[in-house]
C-alpha cells in the first residue's frame, strides 16, 4: 500500500500544484505578471539617473540644459519617485495575491488529505504511523505553500529582473554588458551542483522530522504505559535521540549551501570588480558616457543578486520537492476497500442473516493466513457467541463482517446479498461494534454516546445508556451526561468505557451488533444485566458476541469454537458440554469444578 520515493505519480509536481489551484489561477497569472512589471520598473531608476547624469551633470551642455531645459531635470526626477511608488504598490499588492492563493491551495489540499485519510481502509493505517501522517498534513503542507507564495514568485523575480538587466544593459553598451554576463553561466553550473547534492538531503531530513513527530506521539498517547513502567527518562532519551539527530541532519542540509555559498558570493562579488576594471577603460576611451557608467552601476546588483538568490531557491524547491512527494502519495493513494462499480444501495434496515461460507483470510504483511475454510449461519435476532485461545483468529473474523478487511478466499453474505455488492455506507451504518480496546473522544458523556447518530436526544442516549448499565455511574458524575470526558477516555475506568461504547454501538440501533470482549473490564453482576438488556432491546438485532466468560456464552443461541483459525466446535451451550472438547475443558476450568 505504501508508495515509494520512486512512485510515479498520475501529474508532476508542477501540474498536480496547478491542479490545485483552480479558482485562483487567473489572479494568480495576475500577480505572476505583476512580479515581471515591478521587476522591470526596476529599470527606471538607473535608467533616469543616467540621463540626468549625461543632460544635467557631465555633458558637454550640462549647465546649459539646467539653465535652459530645468522642466526636463524635473520631470525625471518625478518620473522617478512616480515609478518608485508604483512598484511599491505593485509589489504589496502582489504579495497579498500570492499570500491569497498559497492559503487557498493549503486549505483545499489539507481538506482533500483529511478526506483521503478518513476513507482509507485498515491496511493503510497499519502501514502508514500517526505521526508521519500528522507530518504530512502539517510540516509537508507547509513547504507546498510556500512553495505558492515564495518559491515561484522568487524564480519569477530572479529571471525576469536578470534579464531585463541583461537586454538593459545590452541596449546601452552590448561591450560591457557581454564582459559582465560572460560570468554568469558559471552560477548556473555551481547552482546543478548543489541542487544534486543537496535534493536527497531534504527527503532524509523529512524522514527524520516524521520519525521525531511519531515518537512524539506515541509518547504522549501512551503516557499512562510509560508512567507505570517510570520510564520518562528513556523516553526522554529517546526523544532526544531523534531531535538530535533531525538537528544533526538540518545542519549537514545547511552546510551543503555553505560549501557552494562561497563560489556563488565570489562571482557575484566579481561583477563590481569587472565593472570598475573594463568601465574605467571603457570611460577613458570615450566608448562609455558618465551616465551610462552610473546606469551601469545601478543595476549591477539586478545581475549579482539573482545569482545570490540562486541557492535559497533551489534549496527550498528541493524542501518542496522531498515534502510533496510525501502529500502526493496520500493525495493520490485509492483504498482497495471501496464500493463495487455495480454496488447496490440499502437503505432500509437489514433483517440480519449472516452467512459465512467457505471463508478464508490472510493479512497482506503476514506468511500464514488466520482464517481458514469458515462456514456458518447466523440467524436473524440470535445470539452468536464466539470463542477460542488468543490469537486463534477470532477479532479478525468479526472485522470481516464489515469490510474492514477483505476474504483472501469465499464469501459473506447479508440478508443473501455478498457483501461486496452493498454499498459500504449502507453495510456499517446497519452494524454497531464496541471493542475491548474503546477509543473514547474529548467530548461529553452524552456526545461519546450519539456519536454514531448525533440526532437522537437526551431521554434516548439515557435509555442506551441504561441498556448499557452505564446510567448508574453517570447519573453520579457531577455534571451527568454533560460530563467531558478526558482525551481517549482519562479518568473513567475501563469498565465505564466498556459501558459507554456498548451504548454508543446500541444508540445507532443496528441489524447486527457486534461486541469484541466488550464485558471483560466490568463485573460479573452488571454482565448479567447488560446480558439482560441485551435480550430486551426494543428492536431486532443480530448479536454476534466475542467473550471468554462462560457466563456469557452459556445463553447465547450458538457458539463458536476457534482454534488455529478453525471452527472446531459449533452448538449450544448443552450440546457442546456433551462433546466434551475445549468448550467442556474451558467450563471445567471457569466452575472448578472436576467433572460436570
Amino acid at each position: 500500500m505504501k508508495q515509494t520515493k520512486t512512485q510515479q505519480f498520475p501529474k508532476t509536481k508542477l501540474a498536480w500544484l496547478w491542479e490545485n489551484m483552480q479558482g485562483t489561477r487567473g489572479i494568480y497569472i495576475v500577480g505572476m505578471l505583476g512580479t515581471i512589471v515591478y521587476n522591470v520598473l526596476q529599470l527606471t531608476v538607473p535608467y533616469y539617473s543616467g540621463k540626468i547624469v549625461d543632460i544635467f551633470l557631465t555633458g558637454e551642455n550640462a549647465r546649459e540644459n539646467m539653465r535652459t531645459n530645468s522642466d526636463l531635470f524635473y520631470k525625471l526626477l518625478i518620473a522617478m519617485v512616480g515609478f518608485t511608488f508604483l512598484r511599491t504598490i505593485i509589489v504589496y499588492l502582489d504579495c497579498m495575491i500570492y499570500e491569497h492563493v498559497s492559503q487557498t491551495v493549503l486549505y483545499r489540499v489539507r481538506n482533500y488529505l483529511y478526506n483521503k485519510i478518513e476513507r482509507q481502509d485498515m491496511t493503510f493505517y497499519s502501514t502508514y504511523r500517526t505521526g508521519d501522517l500528522m507530518t504530512r498534513v502539517t510540516g509537508d503542507l507547509d513547504a507546498v505553500r510556500h512553495m505558492v507564495a515564495w518559491v515561484i514568485r522568487m524564480v519569477i523575480e530572479s529571471f525576469s529582473l536578470f534579464g531585463a538587466a541583461a537586454i538593459f544593459f545590452l541596449y546601452i553598451n552590448w561591450k560591457m554588458a557581454l564582459c559582465l554576463l560572460v560570468i554568469s553561466p558559471f552560477v548556473f553550473w555551481i547552482i546543478y551542483l548543489f541542487k544534486n547534492k543537496v535534493a536527497p538531503m531534504h527527503a532524509l531530513l523529512r524522514e527524520k522530522l516524521a520519525q521525531m513527530n511519531t515518537y512524539a506521539q506515541e509518547n504522549i498517547s501512551g503516557n499512562r504505559v510509560v508512567k507505570a513502567f517510570a520510564r520518562e527518562d528513556y523516553e526522554i532519551q529517546k526523544f532526544d535521540k531523534a531531535n538530535k539527530d533531525y538537528a544533526e541532519t538540518n545542519k549537514a542540509t545547511g552546510m551543503v549551501w555553505l560549501k557552494f555559498y562561497p563560489y556563488v558570493e565570489s562571482i557575484a562579488n566579481l561583477m563590481p570588480v569587472v565593472m570598475l576594471a573594463v568601465g574605467g577603460v571603457f570611460l577613458i576611451r570615450g566608448q562609455l558616457t558618465m551616465g551610462e557608467y552610473v546606469a551601469f552601476s545601478g543595476l549591477i546588483w539586478a545581475i549579482a543578486n539573482p545569482m545570490r538568490q540562486m541557492g535559497n531557491i533551489m534549496n527550498e524547491f528541493q524542501r518542496f520537492s522531498a515534502a510533496s512527494q510525501k502529500v502526493m502519495e496520500i493525495y493520490y493513494s485509492e483504498p482497495k476497500i471501496k464500493d463495487a462499480k455495480d454496488a447496490v444501495a440499502h437503505p432500509e434496515r437489514f433483517e440480519g442473516k449472516i452467512e459465512f461460507e467457505d471463508v478464508s483470510f490472510q493479512y497482506e504483511d503476514g506468511d500464514l493466513p488466520v482464517l481458514h475454510d469458515i462456514n456458518f449461519t447466523v440467524e436473524p435476532n440470535e445470539i452468536v457467541a464466539i470463542m477460542g485461545e488468543t490469537g486463534c483468529g477470532k477479532t479478525s473474523l468479526i472485522h470481516l463482517i464489515p469490510r474492514f478487511y477483505e476474504p483472501t478466499k469465499g464469501q459473506i453474505r447479508i440478508d443473501g446479498i455478498p457483501i461486496g455488492k452493498l454499498k459500504l455506507a449502507d453495510l456499517r451504518k446497519n452494524i454497531g461494534l464496541a471493542t475491548q480496546d474503546v477509543l473514547l473522544y474529548s467530548d461529553t458523556i452524552e456526545g461519546n454516546i450519539a456519536y454514531g447518530d448525533s440526532t437522537i436526544n437526551l431521554d434516548e442516549v439515557m435509555k442506551f445508556a441504561k441498556y448499557s448499565a452505564a446510567s448508574d455511574f453517570i447519573s453520579k458524575m457531577p455534571e451527568g451526561y454533560d460530563t467531558i470526558v478526558g482525551e481517549r477516555g482519562v479518568g473513567l475506568s475501563g469498565g465505564q468505557k466498556q459501558r459507554i461504547s456498548l451504548a454508543r454501538a446500541l444508540a445507532v440501533k443496528p441489524s447486527i451488533l457486534i461486541l469484541d470482549d466488550t464485558t471483560s473490564a466490568v463485573d460479573m453482576e452488571t454482565e448479567k444485566q447488560i446480558q439482560q438488556s441485551l435480550r430486551e432491546l426494543d428492536f431486532p438485532c443480530t448479536k454476534i458476541i466475542i467473550a471468554q466468560r462462560i457466563s456469557t456464552t452459556k445463553a447465547a443461541d450458538k457458539i463458536l469454537v476457534l482454534q488455529d483459525g478453525y471452527i472446531r466446535e459449533a452448538g449450544t451451550h448443552e450440546e457442546l458440554l456433551a462433546k466434551k472438547g475445549y468448550y467442556y475443558e474451558l467450563v471445567k476450568l471457569q466452575t472448578g469444578a472436576e467433572e460436570l
